[in-house]
């Protein structure tokens, strides 16, 4: 069985219990006044485990599955131990939760929950090692993962700075930007080999 399909199963299990158990949820889910006030450090994992209804869970769990499994190759070639990928997509959950931190830990009321900072950097190892392939995730017609990666930053960004709904954007882009980076950290020829790549339309 795959690391990936072993995450989703967990993540499944994990948050559907969590559905009607609200002492679970309130344990596990990223609340940075708790964070900061009680050393409650876990939580910046925990919530990764944790969605709001199952549309949320149904769709970060099916953008893992379709794009789960070139991540796991990429950073098993690249750290050489399966470990890699597990350590490569918990970082990703923290790195969707720093923003959280610094912007609410001082807020008692503010919670956010979720797996996007990870899925984020999955999809965007992917969009590292093959630019222009084509992404269907929200689109009938394929785009080039290169111009998805684009629309999603800006989008993402301007939604951050509006703040028009529930939805952590910023979890999207720093679990996005924590995904390109971390394997050009592991191998830094990868970025070259993106940008050349890029400029020549993957030819």
């Amino acid at each position: 069985m795959s690391t990936t399909l072993i995450l989703i199963i967990i993540t499944c299990a994990v948050s559907i219990t969590a559905f009607s158990n609200h002492s679970q949820w309130d344990k596990m889910s990223m609340q940075p006044y708790m964070v900061k006030r009680h050393n409650q450090w876990y939580r910046f994992i925990t919530a990764g485990f944790l969605h709001g209804d199952y549309g949320h869970l149904f769709f970060n769990m099916l953008t893992l599955y379709f794009f789960g499994k070139n991540t796991e190759f990429l950073l098993y070639a690249l750290t050489g131990t399966k470990l890699g990928y597990v350590l490569f997509y918990l970082l990703g959950i923290i790195a969707g939760n720093i923003p959280a931190y610094f912007k609410h830990q001082n807020d008692s009321n503010y919670v956010a929950i979720g797996a996007s900072g990870a899925v984020s950097a999955v999809l965007f190892s992917n969009i590292l090692m093959a630019p222009w392939e084509k992404i269907y995730l929200y689109f009938a017609i394929g785009i080039p993962a290169v111009v998805y990666a684009i629309l999603f930053l800006i989008y993402s960004s301007y939604m951050s700075k509006k703040g028009m709904d529930n939805i952590g954007h910023d979890a999207h882009i720093w679990g996005a930007i924590f995904g390109f980076v971390a394997p050009i950290f592991l191998r830094p020829e990868l970025l070259q080999m993106f940008i050349q790549s890029v400029v020549s339309f993957g030819r």
